[in-house]
Protein backbone atom coordinates (compact mmCIF):
# COMPACT_ATOMS: atom_id res chain seq x y z
CA UNK A 1 0.00 0.00 0.00
CA UNK A 2 1.51 3.51 -0.53
CA UNK A 3 1.21 4.21 3.34
CA UNK A 4 4.51 1.81 3.42
CA UNK A 5 6.32 2.95 0.22
CA UNK A 6 9.47 4.97 1.58
CA UNK A 7 10.97 7.11 -1.16
CA UNK A 8 13.88 7.79 1.53
CA UNK A 9 15.41 4.37 1.05
CA UNK A 10 18.50 4.22 -1.03
CA UNK A 11 18.10 3.43 -4.27
CA UNK A 12 20.20 0.23 -5.62
CA UNK A 13 23.30 1.09 -8.03
CA UNK A 14 22.02 0.66 -11.18
CA UNK A 15 23.82 -0.12 -14.92
CA UNK A 16 24.11 2.63 -17.28
CA UNK A 17 24.28 3.38 -20.93
CA UNK A 18 26.31 5.49 -22.22
CA UNK A 19 23.02 7.35 -23.74
CA UNK A 20 19.61 8.62 -22.85
CA UNK A 21 16.66 9.88 -24.35
CA UNK A 22 16.03 12.25 -21.43
CA UNK A 23 18.12 12.74 -18.26
CA UNK A 24 16.14 14.41 -15.20
CA UNK A 25 18.06 16.53 -13.19
CA UNK A 26 16.61 16.32 -9.46
CA UNK A 27 14.30 13.10 -8.28
CA UNK A 28 11.84 15.37 -6.68
CA UNK A 29 8.12 14.30 -7.23
CA UNK A 30 7.92 16.98 -10.28
CA UNK A 31 11.28 14.91 -11.71
CA UNK A 32 9.67 11.54 -10.84
CA UNK A 33 6.28 12.61 -12.39
CA UNK A 34 8.76 13.41 -15.91
CA UNK A 35 10.47 10.41 -15.82
CA UNK A 36 6.98 8.48 -15.34
CA UNK A 37 5.39 9.34 -18.30
CA UNK A 38 8.33 9.85 -20.38
CA UNK A 39 9.25 6.13 -19.46
CA UNK A 40 5.46 4.69 -19.97
CA UNK A 41 6.02 6.51 -23.43
CA UNK A 42 8.96 4.55 -24.15
CA UNK A 43 11.89 6.52 -24.06
CA UNK A 44 14.74 5.55 -22.39
CA UNK A 45 15.23 7.97 -19.02
CA UNK A 46 17.73 8.07 -16.64
CA UNK A 47 16.84 10.32 -13.19
CA UNK A 48 19.98 11.72 -11.53
CA UNK A 49 19.06 12.91 -7.68
CA UNK A 50 21.93 14.57 -5.88
CA UNK A 51 20.61 12.99 -2.21
CA UNK A 52 20.43 9.48 -1.17
CA UNK A 53 17.19 9.26 -1.71
CA UNK A 54 14.44 10.59 -4.10
CA UNK A 55 11.61 12.78 -3.11
CA UNK A 56 12.44 16.72 -2.98
CA UNK A 57 10.82 18.32 -0.45
CA UNK A 58 7.53 15.45 -0.56
CA UNK A 59 8.85 13.17 1.80
CA UNK A 60 8.09 11.98 5.20
CA UNK A 61 10.94 11.40 7.52
CA UNK A 62 11.78 10.44 11.34
CA UNK A 63 13.30 13.48 12.38
CA UNK A 64 13.14 12.77 16.32
CA UNK A 65 15.86 9.65 18.01
CA UNK A 66 13.63 7.05 18.99
CA UNK A 67 10.57 7.85 18.23
CA UNK A 68 8.45 5.98 15.65
CA UNK A 69 6.41 8.83 13.74
CA UNK A 70 7.21 9.81 10.43
CA UNK A 71 6.53 13.30 9.45
CA UNK A 72 6.06 15.36 6.18
CA UNK A 73 8.81 17.11 6.66
CA UNK A 74 8.34 19.74 4.48
CA UNK A 75 5.72 20.07 2.40
CA UNK A 76 2.47 18.66 3.78
CA UNK A 77 -1.09 19.29 1.94
CA UNK A 78 -1.66 17.98 -1.37
CA UNK A 79 -4.22 20.34 -3.49
CA UNK A 80 -3.03 20.96 -6.71
CA UNK A 81 -2.08 17.42 -7.86
CA UNK A 82 -4.61 16.26 -10.34
CA UNK A 83 -6.80 13.68 -10.69
CA UNK A 84 -5.68 13.22 -14.11
CA UNK A 85 -1.78 12.94 -13.05
CA UNK A 86 -3.20 9.73 -10.63
CA UNK A 87 -5.40 7.93 -12.77
CA UNK A 88 -3.21 7.98 -15.70
CA UNK A 89 0.15 6.73 -13.61
CA UNK A 90 -2.48 4.61 -11.40
CA UNK A 91 -0.44 5.73 -8.44
CA UNK A 92 -2.42 4.29 -5.26
CA UNK A 93 -2.40 7.16 -3.34
CA UNK A 94 -4.86 8.23 -0.98
CA UNK A 95 -6.00 11.74 -0.29
CA UNK A 96 -8.49 12.35 2.92
CA UNK A 97 -10.87 15.80 3.11
CA UNK A 98 -10.83 17.66 6.20
CA UNK A 99 -14.13 18.47 7.81
CA UNK A 100 -12.80 21.66 9.36
CA UNK A 101 -11.78 24.04 6.98
CA UNK A 102 -9.89 26.55 9.80
CA UNK A 103 -10.02 28.10 13.17
CA UNK A 104 -8.98 31.62 14.08
CA UNK A 105 -8.42 32.17 17.64
CA UNK A 106 -9.50 35.76 18.78
CA UNK A 107 -9.56 36.47 22.63
CA UNK A 108 -12.12 34.54 24.30
CA UNK A 109 -13.72 33.69 21.30
CA UNK A 110 -12.83 32.80 17.78
CA UNK A 111 -13.78 31.78 14.12
CA UNK A 112 -14.45 28.30 12.96
CA UNK A 113 -15.08 27.39 9.33
CA UNK A 114 -17.17 24.27 9.62
CA UNK A 115 -17.31 22.35 6.31
CA UNK A 116 -20.00 19.98 7.38
CA UNK A 117 -22.21 22.23 8.84
CA UNK A 118 -23.44 25.91 7.25
CA UNK A 119 -25.81 26.79 11.00
CA UNK A 120 -22.49 26.38 13.11
CA UNK A 121 -20.14 28.61 10.41
CA UNK A 122 -22.46 31.22 10.53
CA UNK A 123 -23.34 31.39 14.30
CA UNK A 124 -19.38 31.68 14.96
CA UNK A 125 -19.22 34.08 11.72
CA UNK A 126 -21.93 36.14 14.35
CA UNK A 127 -20.24 35.94 17.79
CA UNK A 128 -16.88 37.27 15.79
CA UNK A 129 -18.18 40.48 13.97
CA UNK A 130 -21.76 40.60 15.48
CA UNK A 131 -23.84 40.53 12.03
CA UNK A 132 -24.60 38.19 9.20
CA UNK A 133 -23.01 40.66 6.53
CA UNK A 134 -19.39 38.84 6.83
CA UNK A 135 -20.68 35.30 6.34
CA UNK A 136 -22.92 36.09 3.69
CA UNK A 137 -20.29 37.85 1.82
CA UNK A 138 -17.74 34.71 2.94
CA UNK A 139 -20.07 32.62 1.16
CA UNK A 140 -20.12 34.90 -2.32
CA UNK A 141 -16.93 35.02 -2.58
CA UNK A 142 -15.90 31.24 -2.15
CA UNK A 143 -18.69 30.81 -4.49
CA UNK A 144 -16.59 33.04 -7.15
CA UNK A 145 -13.83 31.14 -6.50
CA UNK A 146 -14.93 28.12 -6.80
CA UNK A 147 -16.48 28.82 -9.94
CA UNK A 148 -12.95 29.97 -10.98
CA UNK A 149 -11.10 27.15 -10.21
CA UNK A 150 -13.77 24.87 -12.04
CA UNK A 151 -12.94 26.59 -15.32
CA UNK A 152 -9.02 27.23 -14.84
CA UNK A 153 -7.93 23.64 -13.18
CA UNK A 154 -9.20 21.78 -16.21
CA UNK A 155 -6.50 23.55 -17.80
CA UNK A 156 -3.42 23.54 -15.78
CA UNK A 157 -3.14 20.02 -17.65
CA UNK A 158 -3.24 21.01 -21.40
CA UNK A 159 -1.26 23.01 -23.24
CA UNK A 160 -0.96 26.54 -22.39
CA UNK A 161 -3.86 29.07 -23.02
CA UNK A 162 -3.23 32.68 -23.72
CA UNK A 163 -4.08 35.31 -21.10
CA UNK A 164 -6.67 36.55 -23.34
CA UNK A 165 -8.85 32.81 -23.79
CA UNK A 166 -8.54 32.61 -19.96
CA UNK A 167 -10.13 36.21 -19.50
CA UNK A 168 -12.48 34.78 -21.72
CA UNK A 169 -12.99 31.45 -19.66
CA UNK A 170 -13.64 33.73 -15.95
CA UNK A 171 -15.42 36.40 -17.64
CA UNK A 172 -17.73 34.26 -19.16
CA UNK A 173 -18.38 31.78 -16.74
CA UNK A 174 -18.29 34.35 -13.57
CA UNK A 175 -18.05 37.92 -14.60
CA UNK A 176 -15.62 40.95 -15.72
CA UNK A 177 -15.53 41.74 -11.93
CA UNK A 178 -14.31 38.48 -11.08
CA UNK A 179 -11.52 38.67 -13.19
CA UNK A 180 -10.61 42.44 -12.49
CA UNK A 181 -10.26 41.20 -8.65
CA UNK A 182 -8.20 38.38 -9.07
CA UNK A 183 -6.08 38.78 -11.89
CA UNK A 184 -5.78 42.87 -12.19
CA UNK A 185 -6.16 44.44 -8.76
CA UNK A 186 -3.95 43.93 -5.44
CA UNK A 187 -5.68 41.15 -3.32
CA UNK A 188 -5.54 43.62 -0.51
CA UNK A 189 -8.22 46.01 -2.16
CA UNK A 190 -10.44 42.93 -3.22
CA UNK A 191 -10.51 41.97 0.90
CA UNK A 192 -11.26 45.06 2.35
CA UNK A 193 -14.09 45.64 -0.06
CA UNK A 194 -16.05 42.42 0.45
CA UNK A 195 -14.94 41.91 4.26
CA UNK A 196 -15.88 44.45 7.40
CA UNK A 197 -13.97 41.97 9.76
CA UNK A 198 -10.18 42.09 10.29
CA UNK A 199 -10.02 38.86 11.14
CA UNK A 200 -12.39 37.92 8.00
CA UNK A 201 -9.95 39.34 6.03
CA UNK A 202 -6.91 37.58 7.04
CA UNK A 203 -8.13 34.15 6.98
CA UNK A 204 -8.27 34.64 3.49
CA UNK A 205 -5.89 36.82 2.90
CA UNK A 206 -3.55 34.01 3.74
CA UNK A 207 -3.30 32.49 0.89
CA UNK A 208 -1.97 34.65 -1.16
CA UNK A 209 0.88 33.87 1.24
CA UNK A 210 1.82 30.85 1.67
CA UNK A 211 5.76 30.63 1.06
CA UNK A 212 5.55 34.59 -1.14
CA UNK A 213 6.72 37.52 0.52
CA UNK A 214 4.52 39.92 -0.44
CA UNK A 215 2.80 43.06 0.61
CA UNK A 216 -1.01 42.67 -0.07
CA UNK A 217 -1.32 45.62 -1.83
CA UNK A 218 1.69 45.60 -3.75
CA UNK A 219 1.29 46.29 -7.54
CA UNK A 220 3.78 43.52 -8.59
CA UNK A 221 0.62 41.31 -7.77
CA UNK A 222 2.50 38.38 -6.88
CA UNK A 223 0.15 37.78 -3.56
CA UNK A 224 -2.62 37.56 -6.21
CA UNK A 225 -0.61 34.40 -8.31
CA UNK A 226 0.05 32.81 -4.69
CA UNK A 227 -3.75 33.33 -3.60
CA UNK A 228 -5.15 31.69 -7.43
CA UNK A 229 -3.01 28.65 -7.03
CA UNK A 230 -4.11 27.74 -3.34
CA UNK A 231 -7.83 28.00 -4.79
CA UNK A 232 -8.07 26.35 -7.90
CA UNK A 233 -6.60 22.77 -7.11
CA UNK A 234 -8.79 20.06 -8.79
CA UNK A 235 -11.24 22.35 -9.57
CA UNK A 236 -12.09 22.72 -5.72
CA UNK A 237 -9.51 24.58 -3.79
CA UNK A 238 -9.63 21.40 -0.87
CA UNK A 239 -6.08 21.02 0.52
CA UNK A 240 -6.27 17.72 1.41
CA UNK A 241 -4.44 14.81 3.93
CA UNK A 242 -2.06 11.99 2.06
CA UNK A 243 -2.38 8.80 3.90
CA UNK A 244 0.81 7.86 4.92
CA UNK A 245 2.19 11.36 4.55
CA UNK A 246 4.25 12.87 2.18
CA UNK A 247 6.35 10.10 1.29
CA UNK A 248 3.39 8.37 0.50
CA UNK A 249 2.77 10.26 -2.86
CA UNK A 250 6.83 10.83 -3.90
CA UNK A 251 7.16 7.15 -3.40
CA UNK A 252 4.44 5.89 -5.71
CA UNK A 253 5.72 8.35 -7.75
CA UNK A 254 9.44 6.70 -7.71
CA UNK A 255 7.56 3.37 -8.24
CA UNK A 256 5.45 4.04 -11.42
CA UNK A 257 8.83 5.88 -12.78
CA UNK A 258 11.01 2.32 -12.39
CA UNK A 259 8.05 -0.13 -13.08
CA UNK A 260 8.16 2.14 -16.51
CA UNK A 261 11.47 1.20 -16.86
CA UNK A 262 13.06 4.65 -16.06
CA UNK A 263 16.54 3.77 -14.43
CA UNK A 264 16.82 6.50 -10.59
CA UNK A 265 20.68 7.18 -9.69
CA UNK A 266 21.04 8.53 -6.15
CA UNK A 267 24.05 10.58 -4.75
CA UNK A 268 24.23 11.99 -7.99
CA UNK A 269 25.52 15.29 -7.84
CA UNK A 270 24.69 17.15 -11.59
CA UNK A 271 27.95 19.52 -12.31
CA UNK A 272 27.18 20.54 -15.40
CA UNK A 273 24.58 20.38 -18.28
CA UNK A 274 26.01 21.60 -22.17
CA UNK A 275 23.15 21.39 -24.75
CA UNK A 276 24.57 20.99 -28.27
CA UNK A 277 22.79 20.45 -31.76
CA UNK A 278 23.25 16.38 -31.50
CA UNK A 279 22.15 16.12 -28.05
CA UNK A 280 23.31 17.01 -24.17
CA UNK A 281 26.03 16.22 -21.97
CA UNK A 282 25.30 16.01 -18.41
CA UNK A 283 28.39 15.38 -16.12
CA UNK A 284 27.63 14.40 -12.71
CA UNK A 285 30.05 13.64 -9.41
CA UNK A 286 29.05 9.89 -8.05
CA UNK A 287 29.06 8.97 -3.94
CA UNK A 288 32.80 8.43 -4.60
CA UNK A 289 33.44 11.22 -5.85
CA UNK A 290 34.08 10.37 -9.27
CA UNK A 291 33.15 12.27 -12.30
CA UNK A 292 30.67 10.34 -14.47
CA UNK A 293 28.88 11.60 -17.61
CA UNK A 294 26.51 10.74 -20.10
CA UNK A 295 24.25 11.76 -22.96
CA UNK A 296 21.33 12.58 -23.87
CA UNK A 297 18.28 13.93 -26.39
CA UNK A 298 17.04 15.86 -23.86
CA UNK A 299 17.08 17.21 -20.38
CA UNK A 300 14.11 17.71 -17.98
CA UNK A 301 15.33 20.37 -15.27
CA UNK A 302 13.45 19.37 -12.04
CA UNK A 303 15.73 21.32 -10.22
CA UNK A 304 15.36 25.00 -9.53
CA UNK A 305 15.87 27.43 -12.79
CA UNK A 306 18.53 28.77 -10.70
CA UNK A 307 19.96 25.94 -10.39
CA UNK A 308 19.54 25.31 -14.16
CA UNK A 309 21.48 28.03 -15.24
CA UNK A 310 24.30 27.12 -12.79
CA UNK A 311 24.59 24.33 -14.79
CA UNK A 312 24.31 25.72 -17.94
CA UNK A 313 27.28 28.63 -16.96
CA UNK A 314 29.60 25.60 -15.78
CA UNK A 315 29.05 24.03 -19.21
CA UNK A 316 29.67 28.28 -20.90
CA UNK A 317 26.29 28.12 -21.93
CA UNK A 318 23.11 30.60 -21.30
CA UNK A 319 20.60 31.07 -18.84
CA UNK A 320 17.12 29.45 -19.57
CA UNK A 321 14.61 31.64 -20.77
CA UNK A 322 10.84 31.81 -18.72
CA UNK A 323 9.37 34.16 -16.25
CA UNK A 324 9.85 36.26 -14.53
CA UNK A 325 12.44 38.16 -16.61
CA UNK A 326 14.42 39.91 -15.67
CA UNK A 327 14.84 37.04 -12.91
CA UNK A 328 14.92 38.54 -9.22
CA UNK A 329 17.13 36.23 -6.57
CA UNK A 330 14.63 34.02 -5.04
CA UNK A 331 13.60 34.41 -1.53
CA UNK A 332 11.53 32.06 0.55
CA UNK A 333 9.76 33.40 3.41
CA UNK A 334 9.03 30.72 5.72
CA UNK A 335 9.39 29.28 9.45
CA UNK A 336 8.62 25.24 9.13
CA UNK A 337 8.35 24.02 12.33
CA UNK A 338 7.42 19.93 12.76
CA UNK A 339 5.89 18.96 16.75
CA UNK A 340 4.94 15.55 18.29
CA UNK A 341 2.58 16.01 21.45
CA UNK A 342 2.09 14.04 24.30
CA UNK A 343 -1.55 15.63 23.30
CA UNK A 344 -3.30 18.55 22.34
CA UNK A 345 -2.83 21.65 23.91
CA UNK A 346 -6.01 23.56 25.35
CA UNK A 347 -7.13 26.53 24.05
CA UNK A 348 -7.74 29.90 25.51
CA UNK A 349 -11.46 30.33 24.27
CA UNK A 350 -12.47 26.36 25.70
CA UNK A 351 -13.02 25.05 22.43
CA UNK A 352 -12.38 21.86 21.26
CA UNK A 353 -9.11 21.52 19.85
CA UNK A 354 -9.61 18.34 18.14
CA UNK A 355 -11.80 20.82 15.91
CA UNK A 356 -9.63 23.76 16.62
CA UNK A 357 -6.35 21.43 14.89
CA UNK A 358 -8.32 19.66 12.33
CA UNK A 359 -8.28 22.26 10.07
CA UNK A 360 -6.34 24.83 9.33
CA UNK A 361 -5.75 27.06 12.76
CA UNK A 362 -5.00 30.22 11.84
CA UNK A 363 -2.54 32.47 14.78
CA UNK A 364 -2.67 36.11 14.60
CA UNK A 365 -3.39 36.48 10.66
CA UNK A 366 -5.88 39.24 10.99
CA UNK A 367 -4.62 41.15 7.68
CA UNK A 368 -3.44 43.70 10.27
CA UNK A 369 -1.04 41.67 12.01
CA UNK A 370 -0.35 40.66 8.61
CA UNK A 371 0.72 43.57 6.81
CA UNK A 372 2.62 44.37 10.25
CA UNK A 373 4.67 41.38 10.20
CA UNK A 374 5.03 41.97 6.50
CA UNK A 375 6.33 45.72 7.43
CA UNK A 376 8.76 44.38 9.90
CA UNK A 377 9.92 41.49 7.95
CA UNK A 378 10.92 44.36 5.37
CA UNK A 379 12.57 46.44 7.37
CA UNK A 380 14.98 43.35 8.20
CA UNK A 381 13.44 42.22 11.66
CA UNK A 382 12.00 39.04 12.73
CA UNK A 383 8.46 39.92 13.75
CA UNK A 384 7.19 40.96 16.58
CA UNK A 385 3.94 38.60 16.60
CA UNK A 386 5.19 36.07 14.37
CA UNK A 387 1.70 35.16 12.25
CA UNK A 388 1.40 31.30 11.78
CA UNK A 389 -0.65 28.82 10.29
CA UNK A 390 -0.57 25.38 12.25
CA UNK A 391 -2.14 21.82 10.64
CA UNK A 392 -2.46 18.15 12.62
CA UNK A 393 -1.93 15.37 10.23
CA UNK A 394 -2.39 13.02 12.82
CA UNK A 395 -6.19 13.68 13.18
CA UNK A 396 -6.98 12.57 9.30
CA UNK A 397 -4.40 10.07 9.74
CA UNK A 398 -2.38 7.85 12.28
CA UNK A 399 -0.93 5.46 9.89
CA UNK A 400 2.07 7.53 10.28
CA UNK A 401 2.55 6.72 13.78
CA UNK A 402 3.88 3.43 15.13
CA UNK A 403 1.57 1.16 16.69
CA UNK A 404 2.41 2.18 20.55
CA UNK A 405 2.66 5.86 19.66
CA UNK A 406 -0.67 5.78 17.98
CA UNK A 407 -2.50 4.05 20.74
CA UNK A 408 -1.64 7.14 22.61
CA UNK A 409 -3.23 10.60 22.61
CA UNK A 410 0.34 12.13 20.66
CA UNK A 411 -0.52 13.94 17.72
CA UNK A 412 1.88 15.20 15.26
CA UNK A 413 1.60 19.21 14.06
CA UNK A 414 3.30 21.39 11.30
CA UNK A 415 3.67 25.18 12.08
CA UNK A 416 4.24 27.38 8.98
CA UNK A 417 5.02 29.99 10.10
CA UNK A 418 4.44 33.63 6.90
CA UNK A 419 6.55 36.83 6.58
CA UNK A 420 10.14 34.98 7.66
CA UNK A 421 12.18 35.57 4.68
CA UNK A 422 15.90 34.19 4.06
CA UNK A 423 16.98 37.69 4.32
CA UNK A 424 16.62 37.92 8.38
CA UNK A 425 18.98 33.84 8.40
CA UNK A 426 21.76 35.01 6.25
CA UNK A 427 24.38 37.13 8.30
CA UNK A 428 23.56 34.81 11.79
CA UNK A 429 21.56 31.61 10.52
CA UNK A 430 21.87 29.86 14.10
CA UNK A 431 20.71 32.36 16.07
CA UNK A 432 18.38 33.93 13.72
CA UNK A 433 16.47 30.67 14.30
CA UNK A 434 16.20 30.40 17.34
CA UNK A 435 15.39 34.23 17.75
CA UNK A 436 12.61 33.09 15.27
CA UNK A 437 11.48 30.09 16.71
CA UNK A 438 11.25 31.69 20.10
CA UNK A 439 9.06 34.13 19.05
CA UNK A 440 6.88 31.92 17.09
CA UNK A 441 6.28 29.78 19.75
CA UNK A 442 5.35 33.23 22.24
CA UNK A 443 2.80 34.10 19.33
CA UNK A 444 1.46 30.39 19.77
CA UNK A 445 1.22 30.75 23.23
CA UNK A 446 -0.49 33.64 23.12
CA UNK A 447 -4.06 31.86 22.20
CA UNK A 448 -3.65 28.71 24.49
CA UNK A 449 -4.86 27.87 27.68
CA UNK A 450 -0.75 26.27 28.38
CA UNK A 451 2.57 26.67 26.17
CA UNK A 452 3.03 24.35 24.15
CA UNK A 453 5.91 23.26 25.56
CA UNK A 454 4.09 21.74 28.23
CA UNK A 455 2.63 19.36 25.64
CA UNK A 456 5.77 18.69 23.55
CA UNK A 457 6.79 15.06 23.76
CA UNK A 458 10.38 13.85 24.11
CA UNK A 459 12.88 12.01 22.07
CA UNK A 460 15.01 8.90 23.13
CA UNK A 461 17.25 11.59 24.39
CA UNK A 462 15.15 13.18 26.54
CA UNK A 463 14.65 16.39 24.35
CA UNK A 464 11.75 18.25 22.70
CA UNK A 465 10.22 16.46 20.18
CA UNK A 466 10.86 19.74 17.83
CA UNK A 467 12.34 20.43 14.49
CA UNK A 468 12.36 24.09 13.21
CA UNK A 469 13.69 25.01 9.36
CA UNK A 470 14.39 28.25 7.99
CA UNK A 471 14.85 29.49 4.01
CA UNK A 472 18.77 29.32 4.40
CA UNK A 473 18.00 25.84 5.94
CA UNK A 474 15.65 24.74 3.09
CA UNK A 475 18.17 25.83 0.40
CA UNK A 476 20.91 23.48 2.06
CA UNK A 477 18.24 20.61 2.86
CA UNK A 478 17.15 20.36 -0.19
CA UNK A 479 18.59 22.53 -2.78
CA UNK A 480 15.69 25.27 -2.96
CA UNK A 481 17.20 28.67 -3.99
CA UNK A 482 16.76 31.37 -0.94
CA UNK A 483 14.56 28.25 0.85
CA UNK A 484 12.20 29.27 -1.77
CA UNK A 485 9.16 26.86 -2.03
CA UNK A 486 7.85 27.14 -5.04
CA UNK A 487 11.66 27.73 -6.57
CA UNK A 488 10.73 31.62 -7.60
CA UNK A 489 7.91 33.61 -7.39
CA UNK A 490 4.50 31.69 -9.11
CA UNK A 491 3.54 32.96 -12.57
CA UNK A 492 0.28 32.81 -14.31
CA UNK A 493 -1.18 29.78 -15.30
CA UNK A 494 -1.30 30.84 -18.98
CA UNK A 495 0.85 32.79 -21.98
CA UNK A 496 1.02 36.37 -21.11
CA UNK A 497 0.24 37.26 -25.12
CA UNK A 498 -0.94 35.15 -28.20
CA UNK A 499 2.64 35.24 -29.80
CA UNK A 500 3.85 33.38 -26.83
CA UNK A 501 6.21 30.60 -28.26
CA UNK A 502 6.00 28.56 -25.16
CA UNK A 503 3.23 25.94 -25.37
CA UNK A 504 3.23 24.02 -22.38
CA UNK A 505 5.22 26.05 -19.91
CA UNK A 506 8.27 24.50 -19.98
CA UNK A 507 10.49 25.76 -22.92
CA UNK A 508 13.87 27.25 -22.51
CA UNK A 509 16.11 28.83 -24.61
CA UNK A 510 18.27 25.54 -25.36
CA UNK A 511 15.39 23.48 -27.31
CA UNK A 512 16.67 20.54 -25.98
CA UNK A 513 16.02 21.49 -22.00
CA UNK A 514 13.04 21.71 -20.51
CA UNK A 515 11.86 22.84 -17.01
CA UNK A 516 10.34 19.89 -15.01
CA UNK A 517 9.94 21.10 -11.69
CA UNK A 518 8.20 23.78 -9.72
CA UNK A 519 9.31 26.74 -11.20
CA UNK A 520 8.24 26.26 -14.85
CA UNK A 521 4.85 27.87 -15.55
CA UNK A 522 2.20 26.59 -13.49
CA UNK A 523 4.75 25.01 -11.35
CA UNK A 524 4.84 25.53 -7.13
CA UNK A 525 3.26 23.39 -4.69
CA UNK A 526 3.12 19.33 -4.85
CA UNK A 527 1.14 18.71 -7.98
CA UNK A 528 3.32 17.12 -10.97
CA UNK A 529 2.03 19.11 -13.42
CA UNK A 530 5.34 20.91 -14.51
CA UNK A 531 6.46 17.26 -14.57
CA UNK A 532 3.69 15.78 -16.68
CA UNK A 533 3.89 19.39 -19.05
CA UNK A 534 7.91 18.46 -19.07
CA UNK A 535 7.37 15.17 -20.34
CA UNK A 536 4.56 16.47 -22.95
CA UNK A 537 6.45 19.05 -24.61
CA UNK A 538 9.17 16.22 -24.77
CA UNK A 539 6.77 13.16 -26.71
CA UNK A 540 5.25 16.39 -28.94
CA UNK A 541 6.02 15.56 -32.63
Amino acid sequence: MSAMVDPTAPHPPARLSSRYDAVVVGGGHNGLTAAAYAARAGRSVLVLERADHVGGAAVSARPFPGVDARLSRYSYLVSLLPRRVVDELGLPITLRRRRYSSYTPVGDGGLLVDTQDDDATRASFRRLTGSDADVEAWGRFYAMTAEVARRLAPTLTEPLLSRAAVRDLVVDGVGEEAWRALFEEPLGGLLRRTFADDVVRGVAATDGLIGTFADLDEPSLRQNRCFLYHVIGNGTGDWDVPVGGMGAVSGALRDAAVAAGATILTSATVTAVDPGAAGVEITWTDADGHTRGVTAGHVLAGCAPAELDRLLAAAGRGAVSGPPSPAPAPEGAQLKVNMLLRRLPRLRDGVDPVAAFSGTLHVNESLTQLQDAYAQAAAGRIPDLPPSEIYCHTLSDRSILGPDLAATDAQTITLFGLHMPARLFRADPDGARERALAATLASLNSVLAEPIEDVLATDADGAPCLEVRTPVDLEGDVGLPGGHIFHRDLTWPFAESDDDTARWGVETEHHRVLLAGAGARRGGGVSGIPGRAAAMALLAP
